[in-house]
């Protein structure tokens, strides 16, 4: 008998290195040609088979990619299917899954960041597959997503990390329903002695009302820091980022019965989620490519709520219905800028909603349709003329080692805590080494300053956060957002 793995990704890579020198796996993706004599092998002797050729009698055990779709036709053949955390459930140490719709890979960071002094690794859906953490390790902190949980049949967490569900992803689940019970499910699995953080809305599912785990349920943010004994003021960053704060401190304070606020200030948000910037005009940017779905675009209006805001969205709306996201925007003051495939479906919703929109369809188009409605801003008076791009978002520190790690655009640097290569890597760090050791920079420091207030006290902003996948016009939203920081440049 043959274990198989259905796809060639990052995790069943990973499962088939790790497990090498225990017999060769069966690896089935599209990809594969149908063999003829002898099958093609990998460079760990693992054989690489179409999936035709998936014969479900001659194979003990079943991994999928965690993405691979619950329609495909090996998974519907598939007699002994499990999950990548079934297959690592022999791990000993204490498990602590999160997951949500939205902010689980920033929850996630944020609480590596506090737990990694006692001694955790981070993985599963952030990019690091469970076949590459160390079993040894204390403590493993997992993103995990509604694709893994679909087909997890028997592993569970001790703390269970639930952020808000909103629609997404219906086109591989079917429905939302089938999707909010993948991610409840970890509720039914849990034992006594675990505990899970969950939205209020759940508190009457039937998953938490028979969960053996303690339900902690919170409403928003001054209710889970109320419930903890957490002083909001300590923690510097605003929403969206400040319930993924507080749920990490929540963890901390579980676990070791204390809430390093200090410690959890010196996180520097990823990139792609609410970047702010400016353009050679002063004018505020702002890429949040990394919202793919409706609740991530709404999460960032609020934050920008009360100013004039040109929002660029659209892509591939994974067959979710955007209608209650366009009766959110009756809020703001908004103008829309559509792209991707769903261009016209956007266009019929702006005038089903009477909303104001410019028909782009590419992203390129949709900054050159902003540049000529947004004002120029009196940036200069702010102390940072040099500068003509600053990604400096109001949740990351200035840190010249970050900023280096950074990807050069034409002849401009963006910068994560950092200004554009018009000046020194640390240019703007309200810290900066000097051979004296690590002094204050009271000027930088001023303007660094100066470039927050700017942001919040201007009355327009530029957002891409287009409450749709890349995947239609880009290889990622990673690209979408490069490509967006570009054409802004390119101004």
């Amino acid at each position: 008998m043959k274990k198989s793995l259905f796809g060639y990704g990052l995790t069943t890579k990973a499962i088939a290195e790790r497990y090498r020198d225990e017999g060769g796996w069966d690896i089935y993706d599209d990809k594969f040609e149908i063999s003829s004599g002898a099958p093609k092998l990998d460079e760990f002797g693992n054989a690489l088979l179409n999936p035709s050729e998936f014969d479900p009698a001659a194979s003990e055990l079943e991994i999928p990619s965690p993405g691979f779709p619950p329609h495909h036709e090996l998974v519907r053949k598939a007699r002994n299917l499990i999950s990548e955390y079934d297959y690592f459930d022999d791990y000993e140490g204490l498990k602590i899954w999160i997951s949500g719709t939205n902010g689980k890979t920033t929850t996630t960071k944020m609480m590596q960041h506090l737990l990694e002094r006692y001694g955790s690794q981070m993985g599963g859906n952030v990019g690091v597959p469970l076949a590459k953490l160390d079993k040894s390790a204390k403590i493993w902190v997992l993103e995990t997503s509604s694709f893994t949980l679909h087909y997890t049949k028997h592993a569970r967490p001790d703390i269970y990390v639930l952020l808000a569900i909103t629609p997404d992803h219906l086109s591989w689940h079917g429905d939302f329903a089938e999707y909010e019970r993948a991610k409840l499910s970890p509720l039914l699995a849990m034992r006594e002695g675990s505990v899970a953080l969950i939205p209020r809305a759940y508190e009457s599912s039937a998953a938490a009302q028979n969960s053996l785990a303690r339900v902690i349920c919170y409403e928003n943010e001054a209710d889970l820091a109320q419930k903890f004994g957490i002083d909001l003021g300590e923690i510097k960053f605003r929403t969206p980022f400040l319930i993924d704060a507080l749920l990490a401190l929540c963890v901390e304070k579980i676990l070791f019965d204390r809430c390093d606020a200090m410690r959890l200030n010196d996180f520097v948000i990823e990139g792609n989620k609410l970047e702010e910037f400016t353009d050679a005009h002063g004018r505020i940017w702002v890429n949040d490519t990394k919202a793919t779905n409706i609740d991530a675009c709404a999460q960032a209006l609020k934050r920008y709520a009360g100013r004039k805001i040109h929002l660029i969205l659209g892509g591939d709306d994974k067959g979710v219905d955007l209608r209650p996201l366009f009766a959110e925007f009756k809020k703001y003051d908004l103008q829309i800028y559509a792209i991707g495939s769903n261009t016209d479906k956007i266009v019929l919703l702006c005038d089903e909603y009477k909303l104001p929109c410019v028909r782009c369809e590419i992203l390129q188009t949709a900054v050159s349709e902003i540049s000529k409605r947004y004002r120029d801003a009196d940036f200069k008076k702010s102390g940072a003329s040099e500068l003509e791009v600053q990604n400096l978002s109001a949740n990351s520190r200035c840190d010249g080692d970050k900023a280096k790690e950074n990807a050069k655009i034409g002849e401009n640097t963006l910068q994560e805590g950092g200004g554009s290569s018009a000046a020194s890597d640390d240019a703007f760090s309200p810290k900066r080494r000097t051979n004296d050791g690590e002094t204050r920079n009271s000027q930088n420091s001023k303007n660094f300053e100066n470039f927050k207030n700017s942001i919040n006290s201007a009355s327009e902003i530029a957002l891409l956060s287009p409450a749709c996948a890349s995947l239609d016009q880009f290889k990622s939203y990673a690209e979408r957002g490069e490509e967006f920081k570009k054409a802004v440049l390119n101004l």
